[in-house]
């Protein structure tokens, strides 16, 4: 019995060694963790159990079966982030390059499937070389299951994806499919063909880095939801976005204890739109001193500035934001931050998140390139996603709701529950402005009548009370009192029951 007993214990060891002491210290001078390190760092202390650490592959090609390691590199299993069930995979790039096999791929999906059934988030480690060429259609045969279950899990538990190293080729695609995708500066890339191809197919020259490193994904083609430092910040930067996010579609997201007054009442408020309407003011200020202790986690910081969206906690519970940011372009909406928001909306309402949206919008950005680049259908993305949200949805009005954007942004008309504004909303068709050129084309030429119609104007349009009047805002609420009357506006719609008509699916314009 003993010697059984040795004998498992030799075997977990030369499996938790992977591809050996060489390969792990290699890992290790590119600033890298090993797979299992990755894991110990994610989950809570001791409580990761382990699936599948003797399975091996079956290649015969290529002299494959003299080379046989245990795991055959990722690590699959299950364990608690503050004490809540997730599913976790982690591929060993000192196995192979982390390269995906037949086997490989069979680990992978029984996370997948378990995750599904007993409705836990799935978090997956990505550090592959891509496709194990010696097993040829195998692997690709692979890749496909694990996306088959990507597409199957989309919006029945959570889905995050860590690219701490290379991700390239297929590989891509499954962490495209989930719901966050987080990066590592310089020691990650996505691409789905590398520099040497670019280079013989286009003639560009580009390295890896510029061509899908972290910056790349985060500021240009918004693949990415976030980029850290190092691995270490990355993984515990996880760990605090799972504890905004329920297990699945059929829970409530945690209630964490929070030490912040709802009453709380922010007299700086009361001064944070400037007098003149076209200077900028932080909108990440008033985010700030509305959440519980100040705490925002942002979601594609770096991309689309000109929105914000993220999580942050009123009275304990997890809320999803959107707040135009005046700061950037004016606040205005164009292609990028209609998809930005228009996805983190469709991902709170589908896991069941309250929803604030925070608008101060003069409109959609003009010119030919948002035109040619299909602002209309992009905008319409953002539109869709409020419309047929049926989570509690409150919306303050801080400063410009202009013409259509005004519409877009979570009005009264998209099943809006609680529409606020603030004494200083302006709520019209367009600016004094544009609208005086409109409706007195004619006395153009004398600019004292003309500024005494935009002031006419300005008094009669710029101001809540229109929309006030006819019931499009529920109330004009002093600033200083947001957080009182947001938190309680959640409280009523905790039990709010809406559902949409029976349809297979809808048809999003994409």
């Amino acid at each position: 019995m003993k010697d059984i007993l040795s004998e498992l214990e030799d075997r977990r060891e030369t499996a938790r060694q992977g591809g050996g002491e060489r390969r792990i210290a290699s890992q290790h001078a590119k600033g890298k963790l090993t797979a299992r390190e990755r894991i110990e760092l994610l989950l809570d202390e001791d409580s990761f159990e382990e699936f599948d650490m003797f399975v091996a592959h079956r290649c015969t090609e290529f002299g494959m079966e003299k080379d046989r390691p245990a795991g055959d590199g990722v690590v699959t299993g299950w364990g608690t982030i503050n004490g809540r069930l997730v599913y976790v995979f982690s591929q060993d790039f000192t196995v192979f390059g982390g390269s995906l096999s037949e086997t490989h791929a069979q680990k992978i999906c029984k996370i997948q499937d378990m995750a599904v059934q007993n409705g836990a988030p799935v978090i997956g480690i990505n550090d592959s070389g891509g496709a194990r060429i010696q097993e040829g259609v195998a692997s690709l045969a692979g890749y496909a299951e694990v996306f088959q279950r990507n597409i199957m899990a989309s919006g029945v538990v959570p889905q995050i994806s860590l690219i701490m190293g290379p991700c390239a080729g297929g590989a891509v695609y499954s962490p495209a499919m989930t719901d966050f995708i987080f990066m590592v500066k310089d020691s990650s890339y996505m691409f789905v063909t590398g520099p040497d191809v670019v280079k013989t197919v286009t003639n560009e020259v580009v390295t890896a880095e510029e061509l899908g490193g972290a910056s790349t994904h985060t500021r240009k083609s918004s693949v990415a939801d976030g980029a850290f430092e190092n691995d270490v910040e990355a993984l515990a930067e996880t760990r605090r976005l799972v504890d905004f996010l329920p297990l699945n579609n059929r829970q409530k997201a945690p209630v964490r204890p929070f030490f912040d007054d709802p009453a709380r009442i922010e007299a700086s408020l009361d001064t944070l739109v400037p007098s003149n309407a076209n200077s900028p003011y932080d909108m990440k200020e008033l985010i700030a001193k509305l959440a519980d202790e100040g705490d925002f986690f942002e979601i594609q910081e770096d991309f689309a500035k000109n929105i914000l969206t993220g999580f942050i906690r009123l009275e304990g519970q997890s809320v999803g934001v959107v707040a135009n940011q005046p700061m950037v372009l004016a606040g205005c909406l164009d292609i990028d931050s209609s998809r930005k928001a228009a996805r983190f909306v469709r991902f709170c309402d589908a896991f069941e998140i309250p929803i604030l949206t925070l608008v101060d919008v003069p409109g959609f950005l003009p010119g030919t390139s948002q035109e040619y680049g299909g602002v209309i259908k992009h905008g319409a993305k953002l539109l869709f996603a409020y419309g047929e949200a049926t989570v509690p949805k409150v919306t303050v009005i801080t400063r410009k709701a202009y013409g259509g954007a005004y519409d877009v942004m979570a009005s009264k008309h998209l099943r809006g529950d609680f529409n606020y504004a603030w004494p200083t909303a302006e709520i019209a068709v367009m600016g004094a402005k544009g609208a005086v050129e409109i409706l007195y084309r004619a006395e153009l030429g004398d600019s004292e009548k003309i500024a005494d119609r935009t002031a006419d104007y300005e008094d009669r349009f710029a101001n809540p009370f229109v929309a006030a009047e006819k019931g499009f805002i529920d109330e004009v609420i002093m600033p200083h009192s947001t957080r009182k009357r947001v938190a309680r506006a959640f409280a009523s719609l905790r039990g709010k029951s809406v559902t949409n008509p029976w349809k297979k699916h809808d048809n999003i314009p994409l």
